[in-house]
C-alpha cells in the first residue's frame, strides 16, 4: 500500500528541510520526497494543507508498566497513548515487576510490543539487579537482547563504584547510562521542593541539592571514565549550571528535562492536587527560567515525557500518602510547542529535542524523514487550540495536572510504521 501526504509543510532538522513538499510512503519505509503537486499517484492521500509534516517523536524516557503493573498501564495502552500525542518510538525504563534485569524480560517486552503495540518500543536495561545498586546486571548480554540503554529509573545508583563501573562499559557498549539523580538522605519523606511554599502548605520539602549533589558526582565519574552519561528529568538551575560547565569541559554528557520542568511551578501544589507530584518535584519560577535556557543553549539535549501512569486510587490519596508521577505522552507537544509560539526556542531546535537528539543519543534509526527511513510521521496542525480532556487519554493514566488546560498545536495524524492513525 502507497500513502501520499500532501500539501504540508515538512521539517526535519535531520535533512535541514523546512518547506512545503509531498511525501510518499511505500511498504511502511519512506519512498520519496516531491516538490508540492509532484507526488505520484498513491493508494491513500492525506492532504496536510496548512499542517506541519514531521518525524515520528521520540520518547526516551516512558514508563510502560508491563510486566507487573498492568493495572497502571500496559504496553498496548501505552504506545496507543504515544501515537495519540505523535510518538512514533518509545523508550521504555526498567522498574517493572520483574525490574528489566533478565534477558526474559527484555524479550518478554520486545515481543509483547511487535504483538500489541502501535509504534516501536526499545527497552532500556536496568543498571543494577533489582534496582539495588548493589551489582552490576549481565550488561553485554541485555544489550545483544535489544537494550538500548541501562538506567535504574526510580531509583538512583547510590553506589559510586558501581556507578563508575556502569559508565566504563558504557564507553565500551557506546551505550547510555541514564542516571536518576537523586540523594536518598536528602530526599526521604520528601513530597515536594524544599522552600517557601512547602513551608506554608506544610509538607516535607526535597532540597534541590537532592538532585545537584548527584549530578556533579555522576559528572565527575563520567570525566573519569570517559562514559557516555545522559541525565534525567532535570529540574533545577542548579542541575543546568553543573551540566553547562561540564559540556564546556568537553565531558561526554547528554541531558533531558520534561515538559513539566518547564511549564510548572510549585506553587501549584498550594491546591494540593496529587497530580503536581511528581519526582523530582516541580521547582520555583527561577529554576523554570533556568531550564528554558538551558533549552536554548543546547545544555538540555532532549525533551522527554517520564510518562508515568497511575490508577486513580494511587493518586486519590493525601498528598503525602500518593503516588509520584503524571501521564505525560499525549500532551507532551503542545506543552513544548509552547516554546515555539512564544520566541522561547525555534521549531528546527524543538523537533531536534523531539526526535533527532533521541535518536542519535539511542543509536536508532529514528526521527528523521530521510528516504528508505520508517515510515514515522506525525501531522501537526499547529493553530487548533484545543482544552485537555485527560478522561479521554487512551493511557490507562489519566493522572494530568494539564487537565482542562487550553493549548495549541494539535496532533492530526499518526503514521507508525506506515499504519496510519486519524485524530481529526
Amino acid at each position: 500500500m502507497t500513502i501520499l501526504i500532501k500539501n504540508g509543510r515538512l521539517v526535519d532538522p535531520s535533512q535541514n528541510i523546512d518547506g512545503t513538499r509531498d511525501i510518499l510512503i511505500k511498504n511502511k519505509k519512506i519512498e520519496g520526497i516531491y516538490p508540492t503537486g509532484k507526488g505520484p499517484d498513491a493508494d491513500k492521500v492525506i492532504d496536510a494543507s496548512n499542517c506541519l509534516v514531521i518525524p515520528g517523536l521520540v520518547d526516551i524516557h516512558t514508563h510502560l508498566r508491563e510486566p507487573g503493573f498492568e493495572y497502571k498501564e500496559t504496553i498496548k495502552t501505552g504506545t496507543m497513548a504515544g501515537v495519540r500525542g505523535g510518538f512514533t518510538t518509545l523508550c521504555c525504563m526498567p522498574n517493572t515487576k520483574p525490574v528489566n534485569d533478565t534477558i526474559s524480560v527484555t524479550e518478554f517486552i520486545i515481543e509483547k510490543a511487535a504483538k500489541e503495540g502501535a509504534c516501536t518500543v526499545y527497552p532500556i536495561g536496568a543498571i543494577t539487579t533489582g534496582q539495588n545498586s548493589e551489582e552490576l546486571t549481565q550488561l553485554e548480554a541485555l544489550i545483544r537482547a535489544g537494550c538500548r540503554a541501562f538506567s535504574d529509573d526510580g531509583r538512583p545508583v547510590t553506589n559510586s563504584q558501581i556507578m563508575r563501573r556502569a559508565l566504563e562499559y558504557s564507553k565500551i557498549f557506546d551505550v547510555p547510562v541514564i542516571s536518576h539523580c537523586e540523594d536518598l538522605q536528602l530526599s526521604e519523606d520528601g513530597v515536594m521542593n524544599e522552600g517557601f511554599v512547602s513551608t506554608i502548605v506544610g509538607l516535607k520539602g526535597i532540597p534541590k541539592a537532592a538532585e545537584e549533589t548527584m549530578v556533579a558526582r555522576d559528572l565527575s565519574l563520567c570525566e573519569l571514565t570517559g562514559g557516555r552519561l545522559h541525565i534525567a528529568h532535570v529540574s533545577t538551575a542548579g542541575s543546568v549550571k553543573l551540566i553547562r560547565e561540564a559540556k564546556s569541559r568537553g565531558i561526554t554528557v547528554t541531558a533531558e528535562t520534561c515538559p513539566h520542568y518547564f511549564n510548572l511551578t510549585d506553587d501549584a501544589i498550594i491546591s494540593y492536587d496529587t497530580n503536581y507530584k511528581v519526582n523530582p518535584p516541580i521547582r520555583t519560577p527561577e529554576d523554570v527560567e533556568a531550564i528554558k535556557a538551558g533549552l536554548k543553549d543546547g545544555t538540555i539535549d532532549v525533551i522527554a515525557t517520564d510518562h508515568a501512569p497511575h490508577h486513580l486510587n494511587d493518586k486519590e490519596k493525601e498528598f503525602d500518602s500518593a503516588a509520584f508521577g503524571m501521564s505525560g505522552l499525549e500532551t507532551a507537544f503542545a506543552l513544548s510547542f509552547h516554546l515555539v509560539k512564544h520566541d522561547l526556542i525555534n521549531l528546527n531546535d524543538l523537533l531536534s529535542k523531539l526526535c533527532v537528539n533521541p535518536s542519535r543519543l539511542m543509536r536508532i534509526n529514528k526521527g528523521t524523514l530521510s528516504v528508505g527511513a520508517d515510515a514515522d510521521i506525525a501531522v501537526v496542525n499547529p493553530d487548533t487550540v484545543y482544552k485537555v480532556d485527560s478522561s479521554q487519554f487512551l493511557s490507562k493514566g489519566k493522572n494530568s495536572p494539564f487537565n482542562k488546560w487550553t493549548l495549541t498545536g494539535s496532533i492530526e495524524q499518526t503514521i507508525a510504521m506506515g499504519k496510519v492513525y486519524d485524530w481529526t
